[in-house]
């Protein structure tokens, strides 16, 4: 697929699978290179490699062809397949976000299987390698996120976009990093200071997970294309109600999520001491109606591994009437999100796309 005219007969659906072929052929591409350097770092790679390919819903990237799609790209001078790997590239930035938030949680598992720097643990004792096998994953794994972040970089600005498209979109791109950084930097600073500030944890949401997840992908693709400052403010303003409602609903699961759905174990949040809009909203509630249920769930948040004491820190927070609050956070924040989306008036099978991502995305667990 090589033109407008084939791409434009592309139900935008079909993105995701385009995306990782793009993205097998630039991994392919850097094979060379990384042999010169020599094979440990080839088969380190490797994990990066599978990583990428083997996982993740390609959501960054869809996002930002509608957004391109919509601003009646298909319709300028800009390469439709480089546009298509250039939205690619967001998913470099997605996994050194990942592998190195693994990292920071001490988490063992990522989509139902062992995190990167686990898989490499397991390696470096399996091969009977010297020093600590556990240090060895956390080292290695930093260095494959780093290696991912740079690369996103590279795939994007060799994507074949015109320099003016380039020029358009160095706004949300720079923006983009900065702010999933920064927002990382939020959330390991409110756990360590035990903060328990709505306002902060909610600064989280919008700059860690829904800027460059909904956001700033939108503003990439209609930048590219050249989209008007209305359009782009539009996309805006539903890529961030959205992108928080998701992540509200993200922190439901991970307190009350079903392991063979989320991927991970139970009651990970409380496990890892994420201080979250949730327990922000549990603890205050607590605070003012049961200080001893208060002083439980601070004694424990972030210092047990105990299922039984997760599961009572679980039912504490669904009494509370935390829980419930944040499902009617969820849904305000969809219906302005839905708002937004209506005001783009953008055509209707981009307005389907969008609209069913996010019933999708902030839907209750079934």
């Amino acid at each position: 697929m090589n033109n407008s005219e084939d791409f434009s007969q592309l139900p935008i659906a079909e993105i995701p699978k385009h995306v990782r072929a793009e993205l097998s052929s630039f991994l392919k591409a850097r094979e060379p290179q990384l042999a010169q350097i020599g094979k440990p770092v080839t088969e380190a790679i490797e994990h990066l490699e599978r990583f990428v390919l083997d996982g993740g819903k390609r959501i960054r990237p869809l996002y930002a062809w509608a957004g391109f799609v919509a601003a009646d790209g298909l319709l300028g001078s800009e390469d439709p397949q480089a546009v298509l790997r250039a939205a690619s590239s967001l998913e470099f930035i997605q996994s050194c976000a990942l592998i190195h938030d693994d990292i920071v949680d001490a988490s063992d598992t990522r989509r139902g299987n062992p995190t990167v720097h686990r898989a490499v643990e397991a390696q470096h004792r399996a091969l009977g390698w010297t020093g600590d096998s556990a240090d060895f994953g956390r080292a290695a794994a930093i260095l494959i996120g780093d290696m991912s972040l740079v690369w996103a970089e590279d795939m994007f600005l060799d994507s074949g976009i015109s320099q003016a498209a380039i020029q358009r979109a160095r706004e949300p791109w720079r923006a983009m990093r900065t702010e999933v950084i920064g927002g990382q930097l939020l959330d390991v600073s409110l756990e360590a200071a035990a903060i328990e500030s709505v306002e902060l944890s909610d600064s989280v949401n919008r700059f860690k997970t829904a800027a460059y997840t909904i956001e700033r992908p939108l503003h990439l693709g209609a930048a590219i294309a050249g989209a008007s400052d209305k359009l782009i403010d539009a996309f805006r303003g539903y890529g961030r109600d959205i992108g928080i409602a998701f992540q509200l609903r993200d922190d439901q699961l991970g307190v009350f999520g079903d392991p063979q759905v989320t991927g991970k174990p139970a009651g990970d949040d409380l496990r890892e001491g994420k201080r979250t809009v949730l327990m922000a909203i549990a603890l205050q509630r607590a605070d003012e109606q049961d200080p001893p249920t208060a002083k439980f769930l601070r004694e424990n948040l972030g210092a047990t591994d105990d299922p039984s004491v997760l599961s009572k820190m679980s039912q504490m927070i669904e009494d509370s009437g935390a829980s419930e609050e944040i499902e009617q956070r969820i849904d305000a924040l969809t219906q302005s999100g839905l708002e937004y989306l209506a005001a783009a008036n953008v055509n209707s099978e981009v307005t389907e796309l969008l609209r069913s991502l996010a019933i999708k995305s902030t839907a209750r667990a079934k």
